[in-house]
């Protein structure tokens, strides 16, 4: 061979070198980046409530009260607002007075002005206009609508009646009213559409609406309830020759199966249509109810878990430092214990221990975050329902007062009669206001019910059955627990768990044991009062998480992918630490995600939001890349830092202390949260890839920083909007499309000369 030859040979050599350099710092890179993105959350724990509101919740309640309020202007317009009642006559044999003709054109543009922008609101939710286009034609409209019939009711209270005599014959009929009612609503949900405009405009939140297709019906379902009682109204007042609108005070009273008796249909023809127009409307109703309730209940729930579950994550990190008890939060560089103190000994000894430590603290932090939810919508619910029946009440008074003399106690009894859908009929409204009042009220007050029952059933009935268990348990069915044991448990939850803190954590997670058929945990129960008994209890006796020598646990890569797949099979604590050093490659892995998927995709079923245990979180994280053993991607949660105001432009938006949420680079004793050594050894990599990592960390745009997280902190897993499986799939499905991918490189590759 020439020295032509040799030097092409060395170039060739060469330049595959360099290729292969290159494409190993690729792959290098792309983990690198990868890992920025997959510990990445929404960032719902991060929005304030308040623009969750603006964002979802005040455009739903449009779409609720948006077609109520044209319903009630399609009254306004359809008889006339004054009424000749002579001495001695009933109000019902009253004659209508004819209004001008102004009056009536008027209100018909203000009813055309509101279907349009009805119309185009509904547009928008099916994402058929632009949000931009859509919202400006919806809040003008709605303001003009508003400003009309504002307009025609000043007038009709004044001007309109100059010239009647006498006065004291002449009252305004129910169409009057039911303007007043509308003006009302269409002002209220074009301020509520204004402030969700402006957040969207101010770039809080996307310029759509979130909402899942069922939210997005809502107010189709709305649209076609409001025809149905209109259309059935006007059908029973000419067979049985009422009023319009005392027919529609008639179908509303029917379909919230109130029944008071104060207008029946005595025709044939209308009990026959009775049956069919009642059982319709009832169950319309019920769907409208539902997703009204699905709207509040289901859709908020976990938008304001993730928020309070921040708030309370922040107050318990700045408390553990303010003691001085965040050593638990260190990541464990090593298992070796001869550096530790003795004042760390009853610390956990290895990294998997502690952040098996960590992620109860942080399901503690989420349970008592759930539970101040749970009891503040009750609250919420509960003054709603009040502040409706009490104020109804007052309105009820007035307008009956001329008519019956109705006390505030007769209003009072009127009202909770007709909330709870007792109706014995004793006391039912005569005058014309408290007619219009009753529909447009009891429109508000059967959503707000269903609300109160469904919170109600998250806290005073789950509250109620536990305790009735309870006594239960010391009296006629004794359990487990001793007699001292279930009163202090009673006297923890009467005192709403200011005493005996630690009373219910051993029955509360031996229940979650037993309910999820898993075998009890070696931890009693976590109390954010108190770290030190915390951090005792997670270590559980000595030698508790040795590793298990069992050659079952090592059958090889084929049985590991049986037993994963099997629920009743799930790894332990020690077999999740065992098995993760020996997860399958290629084929193997490719077939375990896959039905680790089908599994998750299961759970997503369920009819509960399905939460891991540690053991099922270390395996899925393994699964995806991430070793819960290995400290390298770990870090230490420090409170953030107050600091004064600085001026625009010194500083980036973040300052230099991000880690207010996980992302600072020293602890609280002044160490570095990194590990002080690159963790190669523990993935198995060979010494040769360090210059290929080193190379990779060097490059610009990728922060060490991101890769890091801890499970208090605010890149955790358990954080954020989505539940735990929407995640884990999400991951998994992700890792099996990774691996597929660098599976098909590989073999190019191989192929290749």
């Amino acid at each position: 061979m020439d020295h032509g030859q040799h030097k092409a040979a060395i170039a060739q050599h060469a330049e595959a070198a360099d290729s292969y350099v290159e494409k190993a710092v690729s792959r290098q890179s792309d983990h690198q980046r990868s890992r920025e993105l997959l510990f990445q959350n929404d960032l719902a724990h991060l929005i304030p409530s308040r623009w969750w509101f603006a964002s979802s919740a005040f455009p739903m309640i449009a779409a609720t009260l948006g077609p109520v309020a044209s319903a009630f202007s399609i009254c306004a317009l359809g008889s006339r607002w004054r009424l000749h009642v002579l001495p001695g006559q009933s109000i019902e044999d009253a004659t209508a007075v004819d209004d001008p003709a102004w009056l009536t054109i008027v209100n018909a543009i203000q009813l055309a002005m509101a279907l349009v922008s009805n119309a185009f609101l509904f547009l928008n939710m099916t994402k058929r206009v632009r949000f931009s286009i859509a919202q400006p034609v919806t809040i003008v409209g709605w303001y003009i609508s508003a400003i009309c019939l504002m307009s025609l009711d000043i007038t009709a209270s004044g001007p309109l009646m100059d010239g009647l005599e006498p006065p004291s014959e002449f009252v305004w009929s129910q169409a009057f009213y039911y303007g007043i009612w509308a003006a009302i609503l269409y002002f209220v949900v074009a301020t509520l559409m204004v402030v969700t405009f402006w957040g969207a405009s101010s770039g809080h939140y996307d310029k759509d609406f979130n909402l899942t297709p069922s939210q997005r019906t809502l107010m189709l379902q709305t649209i076609l309830f409001l025809m149905y009682l209109l259309l059935g109204a006007l059908i029973f007042s000419k067979i049985e020759g009422w009023h319009y609108l005392d027919a529609v005070y008639w179908a509303d009273v029917t379909l919230f199966t109130v029944g008071f008796g104060d207008f029946v249909v005595t025709t044939t023809l209308g009990r026959a249509l009775l049956i069919p127009y009642a059982l319709i409307g009832v169950i319309s109703l019920g769907l409208v109810v539902s997703s009204i309730r699905s709207m509040i209940i289901e859709r908020g729930r976990r938008r304001l878990d993730a928020r309070m579950e921040e708030k309370k994550r922040r107050r318990f990190i700045q408390s553990m430092a303010n003691r001085g008890q965040d050593e638990i939060l260190n990541p464990i560089v090593t298992d070796a214990t001869s550096d530790w103190d003795a004042d760390n000994a009853g610390l956990p000894q290895n990294e998997f221990d502690r952040r098996r430590t960590e992620f109860l603290l942080m399901r503690k932090i989420q349970q008592q975050a759930s539970n101040r939810r749970k009891w503040m919508a009750m609250i919420v619910s509960g003054s709603v329902w009040i502040l409706l029946w009490l104020v109804g009440a007052v309105i009820f008074m007035r307008c009956e007062r001329p008519y019956q003399a109705w006390t505030y106690f007769d209003a009072f009894y009127f009202s909770f009669v007709s909330f709870t859908t007792i109706g014995y009929g004793d006391r039912t409204p005569k005058s014309n206001a408290g007619k219009s009042f009753f529909v447009f009220w009891s429109l508000l007050a059967l959503p707000t019910i269903t609300v109160l029952i469904s919170n109600a059933g998250d806290t005073v009935v789950k509250f109620v059955r536990d305790a009735t268990l309870r006594v239960g348990t010391i009296t006629i069915l004794p359990g487990e627990e001793r007699f001292v044991g279930n009163l202090k448990y009673i006297a923890n939850r009467l005192f709403l768990g200011r005493v005996f803190r630690n009373a219910t954590a051993a029955i509360r997670d031996d229940e979650e044991q037993k309910r999820r058929g898993k075998r009890p945990a070696l931890v009693a129960g976590l109390d954010l009062e108190d770290v030190d008994d915390t951090k005792k209890q997670q270590m559980g006796p000595p030698g508790a998480h040795a590793h298990n020598s069992d050659p079952d646990e090592r059958e090889g890569k084929h049985q590991l992918c049986k037993t994963a797949s099997s629920p009743a099979s799930r790894p332990s604590l020690t077999q999740v630490r065992d098995r993760l050093g020996d997860l399958p490659t290629g084929t193997d892995l490719h077939i375990l995600l896959v039905k680790e998927i089908q599994l998750v995709s299961q759970h997503l079923r369920e009819s509960e939001p399905r939460r891991y245990t540690f053991e099922e979180w270390a395996w899925y994280l393994g699964l995806i890349g991430e070793d819960e053993r290995d400290p390298l991607f770990h870090r230490k949660v420090v409170p953030k830092k107050k600091h004064k105001r600085r001026r625009r432009g010194k500083h980036n938006r973040h300052g230099d202390h991000r880690d207010g949420h996980g992302h600072g680079h020293q602890n609280g004793h002044g160490h570095q949260n990194e590990p002080e050594h690159d963790g190669h050894a523990l993935h198995g990599q060979v010494d040769e890839h360090n210059s290929v990592a080193a190379h990779v960390a060097s490059q610009p745009g990728l922060d060490e920083d991101q890769t890091k997280w801890s499970w208090v902190g605010m890149r955790s897993p358990l954080m954020g909007g989505q539940e735990e499986s929407e995640w884990i799939l999400d991951k998994l499905m992700e890792r099996l499309q990774e691996s597929l991918w660098e599976t098909k490189v590989d073999e190019e590759d191989a192929e290749s000369p």
